[in-house]
């Protein structure tokens, strides 16, 4: 099933009713245990600000919906809180795990990239662990390079973690 070959799948703007899905799958994300830096579950309740920190015209917060379920969310935001930074949007990307492999994140990237201009964004940034290679190769997939190499700045689940910083001019 792959959503790029015309599945039916609807991306839209995330309504604080979606929360509770995004959160299930980004909590998925942290027990993978090499996807993201948290190593805690978060609740919804602690996701409300950052969810309202997200604006449809600037930096959006997406869901991709297939069979009135979210099967992944895309999310931009300000990459450095200042003025000169602000044509530049840190990305993240997650995928529900029964939508794995499905083109999610394919269709998710390929709107950010092409929405982008309207948005007044220029850059894209992705950050990753080094060894979270599905992330690292749909992001070079779509035009992203490694822009950025930071060996063990992150520690996780008892591991130190190289980070990778992959970006993309629109």
């Amino acid at each position: 099933m792959d959503f790029s070959a015309g599945y039916a799948a609807m991306i839209r703007d995330a309504v604080e009713a979606d929360l509770p899905a995004i959160v299930e799958i980004y909590n998925h994300a942290v027990a993978a245990k090499t996807i993201t830096a948290d190593v805690e579950h978060v609740s919804v309740e602690s996701r409300l600000d950052w969810f309202r920190s997200h604006s449809p015209d600037r930096y959006p917060l997406w869901v991709l919906e297939r069979d009135n379920q979210i099967a992944g969310w895309f999310a931009f935001r300000m990459y450095y809180g200042r003025e000169a930074y602000r044509s530049t949007a840190e990305i993240s990307l997650y995928v529900a795990p029964k939508f794995h492999r499905q083109g999610v994140g394919q269709t998710l990237l390929k709107h950010a990239i092409a929405q982008s201009p309207n948005l007044g964004i220029r850059t894209l940034l992705g950050i990753a662990f080094a060894e979270n290679m599905p992330s690292v190769e749909l992001l070079k997939k779509f035009g992203f390079a490694q822009w950025g190499y930071l060996p063990e700045v992150a520690q996780s689940w008892q591991c130190d973690r190289d980070v990778i910083i992959l970006g993309r001019k629109i």
